[in-house]
């Protein structure tokens, strides 16, 4: 059984910089894409951040271009999030989730990905 699990939410003040991690377990977790999703209040999830199973191609949502940057460790089993320049609309529940098939190109919607992990609560406080 595939399972996703996210660490590293917490309350950070605006400008501030956050790591997150997802850790995967059950799958052959370096033939997989994997992408981070986020939901705000009251918001549909949407698109933040994915690489591909080597971890050679990544893509960013515009919004946080240039302040995010997504990694994995193919060795951990873990993919990351880091978050740096903290603004209060980053404030949502921070999703990870995996590519429903192996390998092929970087995905970037909803639907390409599955399982996904329980999220976890990033609050960026102005």
């Amino acid at each position: 059984q595939v399972q996703l699990v996210e660490s590293g939410g917490g309350l950070v003040q605006a400008g501030g910089s956050l790591r997150l991690s997802c850790a995967a377990s059950g799958l052959t977790f370096s033939s997989y894409g994997m992408g981070w999703f986020r939901q705000a209040p009251g918001k549909e999830r949407e698109f933040v951040a994915a690489i591909s199973y080597s971890g050679g191609n990544t893509h960013y949502a515009d919004s946080v271009k240039g302040r995010f940057t997504i990694s994995r460790d193919n060795a951990k089993n873990t993919v990351y999030l880091q978050m740096n320049s903290l603004k209060p609309e980053d404030t949502a529940v921070y999703y990870c989730a995996a590519r429903r098939t192996s390998y092929g190109n970087i995905a970037i919607t909803e639907a390409d990905f599955s399982p996904w992990g329980q999220g976890t609560q990033v609050t960026v406080s102005s």
